[in-house]
């Protein structure tokens, strides 16, 4: 070997050097910055002129990509998880501590108590006024409580406009990241940084949604959701919407017919046009954004309602009334006739029957429930709890002779024969033992409180009474918690929680009324619709208001609890993900002190090399 060969190679060497321990005191500098990938030196060996040299080739990230996409899925699968605990912990908040005497739960048994009290001295103005006070503070717990879900939904909704704005930035920070890298080597100390940086937006952006990784040429990545929908392509970014509502109410609902919607959906508009409902397309599964969408129009709604099913059952309970129908004859046909002149039908009221299909053997359940607005027609199965019930809306607004000719219409493979008149409905088996009427009923609601009998309207829908009404806002109960009051009139004149009836006046110490309500409120058993996640659409919930009240402050313990745990256990996997991933590409101190001291010798055994050749090439010069 030459003296110009040990000089090349020793230099050679000299700069592979210098560039690696550039390399360890960027590694050490960051070693604590996020998102920060190890760096290494990428050389190849090389043969001239029958020497062997060294020659630095570019910039190696150390970065495993298989743990790179496990921390991406569990980043989603964290976020959506604590977004979940975080508002069902401060659910638990809205319903109370339950040391405090504030819960629903524990106003419901200061009510029921002080009816005991007044059912034990009727004629105590001090026991009446107990009752009312503890009734309003009821409601006002009610209302509290609504008041306090769609503030939590409210917050989802601004959570949502927030996330979807950071999740822009990020597609659009990683789509220039990308033409940046266009047309470059991308294997130098800019390109891995540049890389780095790309990384930290990806996982960014992961928090927010489900994300899958596509690398492609020139170190440029493609960013799809896992159901396949292209956020980030190789130099443009879609780009997310999100058209935020004012306020969010009981009655505010998403739907993914924009025409029905009230809440705010995620737009997808791809660069080169066209767009997707992200929200109806079920595209995003994971990540806050998943999260946020579940709670505001699932979790929370059925939260809603929940307390609206207690407000509805409560002020039913003391205000509905269920009377036998008259029964009825003509020729070989029976049945009953219902009259609806003490009470008019009220939108909501429903008559039952019970009727045996002879054909079949089958005994039937049917409710026809009274509407005024034939625009919600016809109802839905859900739109009554009793699963053994078939279910008819009629439009009463025309009048009986109308009821009859749509039941008529609408029953006519039942065998069951309407007519109506007047203020009278009459059905009637068809005589000839196809079918037979077993039972029939009509339940209205009680408006006046000197009806003549027990059953009062205490609790309101605001002036107004609850009936169960079905309109083109909805039903009736959609809401109510945040609207129940105490009737007005009662808060005028406590008397009438003991007096019923002017003529003849109801006796002094009559407690006909005020054993009613406690009976109804405390012994009275009733079913709850399955959405309120109590109970199955096939064997709804039935029980006493209380064990309905003790079954939801369960269940939602239970949500909040189960949250709080997957939340922890997924912040756990992720970690130890993270530990992994730092493990593989993070930077180790002491490994790279260790190389630095490597580095180090190697330089030394390099510029001993120059300075022995240096020496030999003077030798030679001073001989010439």
């Amino acid at each position: 070997m030459g003296l110009s060969q040990a000089l090349s190679i020793a230099m050679a060497g000299l700069r592979a050097n210098q560039a690696a321990l550039s390399l360890v005191s960027s590694n050490v500098s960051n070693a604590e910055t996020p998102g920060y990938i190890r760096k290494s030196v990428s050389q190849v060996q090389t043969t001239s002129a029958g020497a062997t040299s060294v020659l630095v080739t570019g910039v190696n990230r150390e970065l495993d990509q298989y743990i790179q996409r496990q921390v991406l899925t569990e980043t989603s699968g964290a976020a959506y998880a604590s977004a979940r605990s975080g508002m069902l912990q401060r659910l638990q908040g809205v319903y109370g501590d339950p040391s405090s005497g504030t819960t629903i739960e524990s106003v419901f048994n200061d009510f029921t108590n002080a009816l005991q009290a007044l059912s034990t001295s009727p004629n105590s103005p001090s026991a009446r006024n107990v009752v009312i006070n503890a009734a309003q503070a009821l409601t006002q717990q009610l209302n509290s409580t609504s008041q306090g879900i769609q503030s939590l939904r409210s917050d989802a909704e601004s959570a949502l406009n927030n996330s979807v704005q950071v999740a822009n930035n990020a597609m659009q920070q990683i789509a220039a990241i990308n033409k940046q890298l266009m047309g470059v080597s991308g294997n130098d100390a800019a390109s891995a940084s540049l890389m780095d940086q790309r990384d930290q937006y990806v996982t960014q952006l992961s928090q927010l949604m489900d994300v899958r990784v596509v690398q492609g040429d020139s170190n440029q990545i493609s960013i799809l959701t896992n159901s396949g929908v292209q956020l980030v392509g190789a130099s443009a970014a879609a780009s997310l919407s999100f058209n935020q509502q004012g306020t969010v109410t009981p009655n505010t609902f998403w739907d993914a017919d924009p025409t029905k919607s009230n809440l705010g959906t995620i737009t997808l508009s791809f660069p080169q046009g066209g767009s997707i409902d992200m929200v109806a397309t079920n595209s995003i599964r994971s990540g806050a954004i998943a999260g946020y969408l579940e709670l505001r129009d699932k979790t929370l709604v059925q939260a809603q309602t929940q307390i609206d099913q207690l407000a509805a059952s409560m002020a039913s309970a003391l205000s509905d009334k269920t009377s036998d129908g008259t029964p009825a004859t003509s020729g070989s046909q029976n049945g009953y006739s219902f009259d609806f002149s003490p009470a008019q039908p009220q939108n909501g009221n429903v008559i039952h029957l019970t009727y045996t299909d002879n054909l079949s053997g089958q005994t039937r359940n049917l409710s026809i429930v009274m509407v005024n607005d034939p625009s919600v027609l016809p109802l839905k199965k859900t739109d009554t709890i009793d699963p053994n019930d078939d279910v008819i809306g009629v439009d009463f607004s025309g009048g009986m002779a109308s009821v009859a000719a749509q039941l008529n219409a609408a029953l006519s493979s039942a065998n069951l024969h309407f007519s109506g008149s007047g203020s009278s409905l009459t059905v009637l088996d068809d005589g000839g033992g196809l079918a037979a009427i077993n039972a029939g009923s009509m339940t209205t609601t009680v408006g006046s409180l000197t009806s003549g009998s027990p059953q009062l309207a205490l609790f309101k829908d605001g002036g107004s009474l609850y009936t169960g009404a079905f309109t083109s806002n909805g039903s009736q109960q959609v809401g109510l918690a945040g609207r129940i009051t105490v009737n007005s009139e009662l808060l005028a004149d406590p008397s009438r929680l003991i007096v019923y009836n002017t003529s003849p006046l109801t006796e002094s110490g009559d407690t006909t009324r005020s054993d009613f309500m406690l009976s109804q409120l405390t012994r009275g058993s009733y079913f709850y619709s399955p959405q309120t996640g109590i109970g199955s659409t096939a064997t709804p919930f039935k029980g006493s208001l209380l064990s309905f009240i003790q079954q939801v402050t369960t269940a939602q313990g239970q949500a909040a609890s189960a949250a709080k745990q997957l939340s922890d256990g997924q912040d756990v996997v992720l970690a130890t993900l993270q530990n992994k991933m730092n493990a593989s590409s993070g930077v180790n101190i002491d490994e790279e002190m260790a190389h630095l001291l490597a580095l180090q010798n190697a330089y030394s055994a390099n510029a001993r090399v120059m300075s022995t050749a240096n020496s030999m090439f003077a030798a030679l010069l001073q001989a010439v």
